[in-house]
């Protein structure tokens, strides 16, 4: 990671955009953005699929996000985007906590790269755009410093298989001892120089240690996704949307504010359609109404 600091010149436009973004908030009225889309983050990786895509349908969701590398057969996937209308707008990796870009390890680091780019060719074939990525892990063998060379070296390498599937690299923060705040985040991504890395912002990932509606108004149009669940003390994310900590209301202004305009994916457990309803529903009541 090179080390930089930051001049008067670009704190005082920093300063200037953010009190602009504050500006527009309190003008701006905050209602759902044209584009926003309710989906699921659907953690199922074998078949039969088609039954869970119709109860998330009838539920009121619009589309999914899925895990891969997945044992779920293409064309019955295929099948059931097509006869239930539920998009597949992305996937989320499913080996980058156990095969970080980060690791000390070249082997694993290879394990992990021919995961990601596998997840390249699934959310092409699936009609997506993005690929969730958890670029690194920092703990007792790997340190910051590291985390930060050794994933920007590796993404890096990726961009133009990205590029070459047509779709973007989506780096999520996640509780991983990396990415600490918004500022940081936003300096990771622009480091790469290249519209085909953007951010995945998790709302609830950040409830910890800071405030989601600063991180999104720092992230602005870097944000490619969204993803949602409730956070609040002692139980973390054991909490049912809206009766947590989380400022939705500013949530839903910040993302307004910033011209957010795509896909927010519910990332919480459901057993069956009534559980689905209800999601739908605490959504529409959060961010949609």
């Amino acid at each position: 990671m090179q080390d930089r600091t930051i001049d008067r010149r670009s704190f005082l436009a920093t300063a200037g955009a953010l009190a602009a973004a504050s500006a527009l908030g309190g003008a701006a009225r905050a209602s759902a953005a044209p584009g926003w889309k309710k989906a699921y983050m659907l953690g199922q990786t074998k078949g039969p699929i088609l039954p869970t895509f119709k109860m998330l349908k009838e539920a009121g969701f619009q589309g999914v996000e899925l895990i891969s590398p997945n044992e779920l057969d293409l064309k019955e996937v295929l099948a059931a985007r097509d006869e239930t209308g539920i998009q597949i707008h992305g996937v989320s990796g499913g080996v980058h906590w156990a095969k970080p870009l980060s690791d000390p390890d070249p082997a694993v680091v290879e394990e992990g790269m021919a995961a990601i780019k596998q997840e390249f060719q699934d959310v092409k074939a699936y009609g997506g755009t993005t690929v969730l990525v958890v670029p690194a892990v920092v703990n007792k063998k790997v340190s910051y410093r590291e985390a930060w060379e050794r994933s920007q070296a590796q993404i890096r390498k990726l961009i133009p298989f990205a590029e070459e599937a047509g779709v973007k690299i989506s780096v999520e923060e996640v509780w991983n001892k990396f990415l600490l705040s918004p500022i940081e985040f936003a300096r990771y991504i622009d480091e790469f120089e290249s519209p085909t890395v953007g951010a995945y912002f998790d709302v609830g990932n950040v409830v910890e240690f800071g405030y989601p509606e600063e991180w999104i108004r720092v992230l602005g149009k870097r944000i490619l996704k969204i993803h949602i669940k409730e956070y609040s003390k002692p139980k973390r994310f054991d909490y049912k949307l809206g009766e947590g900590e989380i400022d939705w209301p500013a949530v839903k202004q910040a993302l307004t504010d910033v011209g957010y305009g795509g896909w927010i994916t519910a990332e919480v457990g459901i057993k069956d359609l009534a559980e689905a309803k209800d999601v739908v529903a605490r959504m529409d009541k959060l961010l949609f109404g």
